[in-house]
């Protein structure tokens, strides 16, 4: 005989006292910090996208956008870049769909401002996050500084979760 599975429906505007997944960076007490909204768990799933180099996750080669690889690229033409946000973030995010993506490259300094505004499918509520992603910025490297982030809410609900 067969198991049948009953899913809960949650309620993206709803706070939750179970955790529905983790919220990167990983720098909590316990090493995870965890996400009890799916708009806190969407914000982690796309920095975790977007700071994520190609090959670093196993078995998922093609994972990451690799921001790493653009910031010391001579041309200001951000399209190739644009188009791997957006590639990335249709493969490995559901529940969202992509409004704008705008990109700021500063060739001086190694900096790439990134802006992302996104709606929620499950209640049609928008979001944004940006990120400012620069050469002394270290994801992997214990002792040096993280890229700055930075979210602004049109009403900051969110629906999806599940960490990556």
């Amino acid at each position: 005989m067969a198991n049948v599975r009953e899913y809960i429906q949650i309620n993206p505007t709803e706070k939750r006292n179970k955790a529905i997944g983790v919220i990167f960076p990983f720098d909590g007490e316990a090493v995870f910090n965890s996400s009890y909204t799916t708009a806190e768990q969407i914000k982690s799933n796309l920095l975790n996208v977007l700071l994520t180099e190609p090959g670093e996750r196993v078995f998922k080669p093609n994972f990451g956008v690799g921001l790493r690889n653009y910031l010391f690229e001579n041309s200001n033409d951000l399209s190739n870049l644009e188009e791997r946000i957006n590639n990335q973030i249709n493969q490995n995010i559901t529940g969202i769909e992509l409004v704008s993506v705008d990109l700021i490259k500063e060739p001086d300094s190694h900096e790439i401002k990134i802006a992302i505004s996104y709606r929620v499918l499950a209640n049609q509520e928008s979001d944004t996050i940006q990120i400012n992603f620069s050469q002394d910025s270290s994801i992997n490297n214990s002792g040096a500084s993280s890229p700055s982030v930075g979210a602004s809410s049109g009403g900051g609900a969110s629906s999806g979760g599940g960490g990556y």
